[in-house]
């Protein structure tokens, strides 16, 4: 019997829609899959489930963490996996929706035990990289670790994720690397499912949705972020609108010119998005979700589920 149900695609395709109609006629729980819908600050630029949407169905996982906060794959797969736990204790059907993949790829295979990046460690390598240079850092690192014999000391990225696992936790990548990941799911009792939807309607609906969030308040979400002072490279800054509005309270953009390329940044995130999933989630189920109905696509989805879950 399937307990979980996996629904994913771009951004814009009626997932949210979808796993409501599912939620509320099976019973089942919403588990958040969206590395932006994480963020409590930022309901409307990523597009939160509304009160309305809570009230239909029950809802985990979004807005669970500050924009000040780090927060990694990690991170998110070790709350995903004590909500999955918890709605299956209670016999209830788990909906995880969004559109990060990576979330869903650690769901299915688990991920490295090696530690989480951190602001702290991060600071820590790089200063120490800065200080003696990046040849001498990379002798340092492979007396540390030997298997680090094998980067590059020129690859700045990869030398300083060795050194910071090296030292948080006595072991390097390569030992890490041969630990089994452990996935949170039963391939068995789980069902995956990509939404589609052709290029022109989802494009109407990334434009429509942003006019939406413009009406709904996102610049001044945006106004409110910012005075937060947050790192500008931290992930939550990377949200889809906040770099074009934070030119337009700087004066430096029109409020149009920010809306034009935050659409026309947001089609191209979701044509990577739909690659994404036609490349990584090939055993999953397509189902085409042009005509926007909701109720049609939450049907074959449960049309699948045998038997369907009460």
């Amino acid at each position: 019997m399937i307990d979980t149900v996996l629904i994913a695609g771009p951004t814009a395709s009626g997932k949210s829609a979808a796993a409501i109609a599912v939620a509320r006629a099976t019973g089942g729980v919403i588990v958040n899959a969206d590395s932006m819908q994480v963020y409590r600050e930022l309901p409307i630029l990523s597009a939160r489930p509304s009160a309305a949407d809570e009230a239909a169905a029950e809802h985990r996982l979004f807005g669970m963490v500050s924009v000040q906060e780090p927060f990694s794959v990690a991170r998110w797969l070790e709350a995903a996996r004590a909500a999955l736990a918890d709605i299956h204790a209670t016999g209830r059907l788990a909906i995880v929706t969004g559109g990060t993949g990576l979330y869903f790829k650690a769901l299915e295979e688990g991920l490295s035990d090696a530690p989480s990046s951190e602001p702290a460690g991060r600071a820590a390598a790089q200063a120490r990289r800065a200080a003696l240079g990046p040849e001498a850092f990379h002798a340092e690192l492979v007396r540390l670790d030997p298997a680090s014999a094998r980067l590059n000391p020129g690859d700045t990225q990869r030398t300083l994720r060795a050194w910071e696992v090296v030292t948080a936790s006595g072991r390097g990548l390569a030992a890490h690397a041969a630990v089994p990941a452990v996935p949170a799911l039963d391939p068995g009792r789980t069902l995956g499912v990509v939404i589609d939807v052709g290029r022109p309607v989802l494009h109407a609906r990334i434009d429509a949705r942003f006019e939406a969030m413009l009406a709904a308040g996102a610049l001044e979400e945006a106004r409110a972020f910012w005075a937060l002072e947050p790192d500008p490279m931290s992930p939550a800054a990377k949200a889809l609108g906040l770099p074009q509005f934070r030119l337009v309270l700087e004066g430096t953009q029109t409020l149009e010119a920010a809306a034009a390329e935050a659409k026309m940044l947001t089609r191209r995130f979701a044509k990577r998005q739909g690659t994404w999933f036609r490349n990584q989630t090939p055993h999953w189920a397509r189902i085409d979700a042009s005509d926007g109905d909701a109720g049609r696509v939450a049907g074959s989805i449960l049309a699948r589920l045998e038997p369907v879950p009460r």
